[in-house]
């Protein structure tokens, strides 16, 4: 299928691996003019690489800078003064019980989660709106409808990010201009594969073993009964990036392998 999105300029934030660098990676096969970040040059310039030599066509570069901060999406701002496609994917996540959550790591996740979707959205939407096109989205999470007991102050910032992208959407009403979220469900991260790896070798058991008992017990919904492949959320950030999505604007769309019960 072609996307319509040659020549497209794309921003994918936390892309250097993961969930990120699958979108970025899609996005440059379709024709997009990708920019790849993250926290340091080192990851950067190794994402970029590994995008090229998968995709010897694609156009993508790179630019590291600590988006959680906002002198840094000033300077990212300042390199990529505008863009067609927003993808606001940076994201941490940390379990610990809630007793054990100081304010500095609610302010943290916030920062990072929330306030580096909100202030890169400020600084690319007026553009858009004045071309008639673009799109932005959220990489929210099936945690923002379904709290973890083990990291709430994940899930608030996940449930933040669907009510920005919605009232954002409502900004650009009669527009070409679409804002969505997108849910994943439990996804083959590098963080995840790094938690599931420490909590095997904890336990001696297989990251298979992991696994299966996660979706046993702390995930017994789901109807994929495996993590997600970042390639399974990159195909639905792709397809709300390009022009065939324009009557999809201010939805929460799940790839959450049927994590979540409800069917709305």
């Amino acid at each position: 299928m072609d996307l319509q999105i040659e020549n497209k300029t794309a921003v994918v934030t936390g892309s250097t691996a993961g969930i990120g660098l699958a979108i970025a990676s899609l996005l440059a096969s379709e024709g997009a003019d990708v920019v790849v970040n993250g926290r340091t040059e080192e990851r950067v310039s190794e994402a970029v690489k590994g995008i090229a030599a998968t995709h010897p066509k694609a156009k993508v570069r790179g630019v590291a800078a600590d988006l959680a901060t906002a002198a840094g999406v000033e300077e990212f701002v300042r390199r990529i003064p505008e863009t067609d496609i927003l993808v606001n994917n940076l994201g941490i996540f940390e379990p610990k019980p809630f007793e054990e959550i100081p304010d500095e790591d609610w302010f943290r996740f916030f920062e990072t989660n929330v306030m580096s979707g909100v202030r890169l959205s400020r600084a690319y939407l007026p553009r858009m709106r004045e071309r008639n096109w673009g799109r932005i989205i959220f990489v929210s999470s099936e945690s923002a409808l379904q709290i973890p007991a083990e990291m709430i102050h994940y899930g608030m910032t996940k449930t933040a990010q669907i009510a920005i992208a919605r009232g954002l959407a409502e900004t650009c009403a009669g527009t070409g201009v679409t804002v969505n979220a997108v849910l994943p469900g439990p996804t083959a991260s590098e963080g995840v594969k790094e938690f599931v790896g420490s909590l095997a070798e904890a336990k001696k058991q297989s990251s298979a073993e992991i696994e299966k008992e996660f979706f046993t017990s702390s995930r017994p919904t789901s109807l994929l009964k495996r993590f997600a492949k970042p390639e399974e959320v990159a195909s639905m950030v792709a397809y709300l990036s390009s022009p065939l999505s324009s009557a999809t604007n201010g939805a929460a769309l799940r790839v959450d392998g049927g994590v979540v019960k409800s069917p709305f």
